[in-house]
């Protein structure tokens, strides 16, 4: 994961400077189109990522509070409404085309590679001190783990807030001092050349354009580490984009189409940039709802086994209590304490299993199930496990279930005082291992038989992962159960 993260970054700073180079030193190409209509669609389409883009880091910032999502939504929020306000008041703004509404529109995207640098930099620090209260919600300040108290502001207010103050700024300054600004751009020169002459803009917009560029392409860097370090799926995207929106921004600075009606590479690159963030925000919201659908999935095995517990189990132990009254017939209760006490082990590994959480080292697991046989059994389990042995998820429960069945033996017949349970590996093999004190018994005897000792149980799940089952035990100094697959 590592490594693809980083190549997707390489590959956005390749194909943008190459794009770059080409145009400032490669053949001479028809990059430069005219096309009104097509600008507007792809400043249609831009908006419209940004703006899905803004709800889903304002989302994030709602569960966790963290400033670098308030600022990646804030920020993509002023890149999706930039175009669209300064084109709508170009008509009421003093001055003549291709001056106020320019600047103005600059000022806005140079505010919002800004705070998109911001964001990268940042990292996952927590808003202190700002109370919000979510949607249909009675209100809350965000603490660890996104959950609110009981007093504050609506969620979306510090989202939208920001924005909106940096859009009035820029249309009350543009209001007062528009009149005396100078033309942003000479659009001329593309009536009659495909190819457009370089670096013509005014000075000012070319070096705003730079440090655009230069905030996405730090921007870049920051948000491919911070993907990695925290496996955010959504700033492993960024890296390449911002890599694309970097190298857009330049391209704006030799050749500023942005505001004109034509189409060139910064334009083609821009739309780069939304199209991976689009992907982006695609993965997270994937992410997401598999996440939810997991934890639902995790709390309805939660219910089911705490159901069992309070069910099952308790009625088995009720069983099991009123059955030592029996004094008539011995065998009969015998035979009802070992039902009830098998019931009991199905209902509890059951339990286990409910509860196990998905990719838990199956050395923890191990770990756990021992000290719960050893508490009940009133013996000590001892554990000795490779925590680096990976053992397959389908393979997990049938070698709990041949552990719990050896040390329950070696308890209840053995009369063991340890058990001693290993886990490594064997060869190319791996080894499950369950030794005891006990007083032994009669292996070729209990095979026969095939009663008593649950043999048959261990054998068949033996088999079934599938592996080969050995049993070694004398009367008088132990057993062993060992388990090879």
């Amino acid at each position: 994961m590592r490594g693809r993260a980083w190549w997707a970054t390489a590959l956005g700073w390749f194909v943008g400077g190459g794009i770059t180079a080409w145009i400032l030193w490669g053949p001479f190409l028809f990059f430069a189109y005219p096309g009104r209509e097509a600008h507007l669609v792809l400043d249609t389409a831009d908006a419209c990522v940004a703006l899905l883009g803004a709800f889903l880091a304002h989302g994030r910032f709602v569960r966790a509070g963290r400033w670098q999502d308030l600022l990646l939504a804030q920020s993509l929020l002023v890149l999706a409404v930039s175009g669209a306000v300064s084109g709508m008041l170009a008509g009421v703004l003093p001055g003549s085309p291709g001056a106020t509404d320019v600047w103005m529109l600059l000022g806005l995207r140079t505010v919002g590679a800004l705070l998109l640098l911001a964001a990268s930099l940042v990292g996952p620090v927590r808003v202190v001190g700002v109370r919000l209260r979510r949607a249909g919600v009675a209100g809350g300040r965000v603490a660890p783990g996104g959950r609110p108290s009981r007093a504050g502001a609506p969620a979306w207010v510090p989202t939208v807030g920001g924005p909106t103050l940096v859009g009035v700024a820029a249309f009350v300054l543009a209001s007062l001092v528009g009149a005396g600004l100078p033309v942003a751009v000479d659009t001329a020169y593309l009536e009659a050349d495909l190819r457009p002459a370089l670096l013509t803009a005014h000075p000012v917009l070319v070096g705003a354009q730079l440090l655009s560029a230069v905030a996405f392409l730090v921007a870049s860097v920051a948000f491919t580490r911070q993907g990695i370090r925290t496996g955010d799926t959504l700033l492993r995207w960024l890296g390449p984009a911002s890599a694309l929106g970097g190298f857009a921004r330049v391209n704006y600075a030799l050749a500023p189409s942005l505001y004109t009606d034509w189409l060139y590479t910064g334009d083609l690159l821009r739309t780069g940039f939304y199209l991976l963030l689009l992907v982006g925000a695609a993965r997270e919201l994937s992410r997401y709802w598999t996440a939810r659908t997991e934890d639902a999935v995790l709390a309805d095995r939660r219910r089911l086994a705490r159901e069992l517990h309070d069910g099952v189990v308790q009625e088995l132990s009720y069983i099991r209590g009123e059955s030592h009254a029996i004094q008539d017939d011995p065998g009969l209760r015998e035979r009802i304490l070992g039902a009830t006490d098998r019931g009991l082990d199905e209902a509890r590994a059951a339990i286990h299993a409910l509860g196990q959480v998905e990719g838990e080292p199956f050395a923890e697991l191990l770990h756990r199930a021992a000290h719960e046989l050893g508490r009940r059994h009133r013996m000590d389990v001892v554990v000795d496990a490779d925590p680096l042995l990976a053992v397959e998820a389908d393979q997990v429960h049938t070698l709990l279930r041949i552990v719990r069945e050896a040390v329950t033996n070696a308890a209840r017949h053995g009369r063991a005082e340890v058990v001693r349970v290993e886990l490594r590996g064997d060869g190319g093999a791996r080894l499950l291992r369950v030794c005891d004190d006990g007083v032994g018994f009669d292996v070729d005897g209990a095979v026969q038989q095939r009663t008593g000792y649950g043999l048959v149980s261990i054998g068949e799940r033996a088999r079934a992962l599938p592996g080969t089952l050995d049993i070694a035990s004398e009367v008088g100094v132990g057993s062993e159960v060992s388990v090879r697959w």
